[in-house]
């Protein structure tokens, strides 16, 4: 575990433990590394280097006030896979961490990336508008952005990763340790990223891309509805792959890791 400094200073905390080929996970919003501990100790006990780091604002990293949207996201990944001198890595982005990933690899000097996964991701596009009309109305995100302010405490634990169906098997440690997550971050780091996961347009991104991407998703997932994301982005994709769980949720890395690592592994390994 370590820490790199960034050219504006900023101090991004990230995990790297083992070798062989690296996995690099990147989080959803709120949250920390420390979401992909299932997957990080999965991976690896199957022989590869697994790096995990908490995206500026969240977790360990620096509480910015400044730098909080996908550009600098983006930026920040280039610096640590330099730092960390990464080649031939496959690039594992969850929700917000999704759309990370998509503008990294879009931009990744050549030899840095060999696969990419999103999962319940953001890409191409959240918010509705005339060119995205199945997307999410605005005020949705104004009502994240509010409860917010009201209550970050509150509003973190109400954040519907997995476990709010009629006959959901509850976790109350997972709940408890999303929100521990959550809290560790920066208020105006977590404010200012509802923009960026909610109204960046990936679509060029998802365009640019020329290495093999898997596009996993459930078809119950409530914060990023499956029609508007994970179809059109494998539409969107040169060589992109859609696996569509039925029943699972946002979070499903974390409440269903036993369906989603084995099929991680077959596609890095495919």
């Amino acid at each position: 575990m370590g820490f790199i400094t960034t050219k504006d200073g900023t101090e991004i905390f990230y995990k790297d433990w083992g070798a062989g080929q690296p996995i690099v996970f990147h989080h959803g919003w709120p949250l920390s590394a420390d979401d992909w501990d299932n997957q990080m100790l999965f991976f690896l006990e199957n022989g590869y280097r697994v790096i995990a780091h908490d995206r500026r604002g969240h977790g360990r990293s620096t509480q910015t006030a400044t730098g909080n949207e996908m550009d600098t996201y983006a930026a920040d990944v280039a610096e640590l896979a330099e730092a960390l001198d990464l080649k031939e890595a496959v690039h594992i982005g969850h929700s917000t961490g999704g759309g990370e990933v998509a503008h990294y690899v879009a931009r990744a000097e050549p030899g840095r990336v060999a696969k990419a996964v999103l999962i319940g991701a953001v890409p191409p596009i959240m918010v509705k508008s005339d060119k995205n009309p199945g997307g999410l109305p605005i005020e949705v995100f104004d009502g994240f952005r509010a409860a917010l302010v009201a209550n970050r405490a509150q509003f973190y634990i109400d954040v519907p990763y997995g476990f709010n169906r009629p006959g959901a098997k509850i976790s109350q440690g997972l709940i408890e340790n999303w929100w521990r997550q959550g809290m560790m971050g920066g208020a105006k780091a977590h404010y200012d990223c509802i923009k960026a996961f909610s109204e960046t347009d990936f679509t060029e991104d998802l365009k640019e891309i020329d290495v093999p991407v898997l596009v996993m998703h459930g078809d119950d997932d409530q914060v990023v509805p499956y029609a508007d994301s994970a179809p059109l982005s494998v539409k969107l994709l040169k060589r992109g792959t859609l696996k569509t769980y039925e029943g699972l949720p946002h979070g499903l890395c974390a409440t269903h890791p036993e369906i989603v690592n084995p099929d991680l592994l077959a596609f890095i390994k495919g």
